[in-house]
């Protein structure tokens, strides 16, 4: 996947580390918005975004996944990615966030489902998990608009400075994917 085309105009691709300033610009002008559901993005500088990038270039060479950007015109507006691919157990995790300004577009729904397509109709897994903090209602209307099935809650899974938050876990398999009436509907 090295472009993949969304409805609206927007798009997918993976990154380059010419990209560590543009993101780390996003990153920096969304820091309250991510933060409140992100711990690293408390932190993130230039050098940690570089380091982000380095490494999901590195997830490509060792075939663990991948990180890509969401791209509106030229310009980084957001991330979707695989955290990593169990081919033991045929499964993988999806991560994302999204400038706040560039929400309630369906930008992330187009996102998540064509990894989620990827996910089964290329590399052939099982699985696909999506993790989400429990009262993040943007971000679990997504995998609840795809038809990923609520799991359950992990309790105080996430650390965010002194205190804990709970994760809800969402899951498609391959089979409810193919018998899913959304995956079927062009991007």
């Amino acid at each position: 996947m090295l472009r993949h085309e969304l409805p609206g105009g927007c798009y997918l691709r993976l990154f380059e580390e010419t990209d560590a300033e543009q993101l780390g610009r996003v990153v920096a002008a969304n820091r309250a918005h991510l933060a409140e559901w992100l711990p690293w993005a408390e932190t993130a500088d230039e050098d940690t975004v570089l380091g982000f990038i380095r490494r999901s270039r590195q997830q490509i060479a060792d075939n663990d996944g991948l990180q890509a950007a969401i791209v509106e015109g030229d310009a980084i507006i957001g991330v979707v990615g695989f955290l990593s691919v169990d081919q033991n157990h045929r499964s993988t995790s999806i991560g994302y966030w999204l400038a706040k300004d560039h929400q309630g577009r369906a930008i992330m729904t187009e996102a998540v489902k064509a990894l989620t397509r990827h996910a089964f109709d290329v590399w052939k897994l099982n699985r696909v998990e999506i993790r989400v903090a429990v009262g993040n209602r943007r971000s679990a209307a997504i995998p609840q608009r795809l038809g990923f099935v609520e799991e359950g809650v992990l309790r105080q899974a996430q650390r965010h400075g002194d205190t804990f938050k709970d994760i809800a876990v969402y899951s498609m398999l391959v089979h409810d994917w193919t018998n899913n009436t959304i995956e079927r509907q062009a991007p």
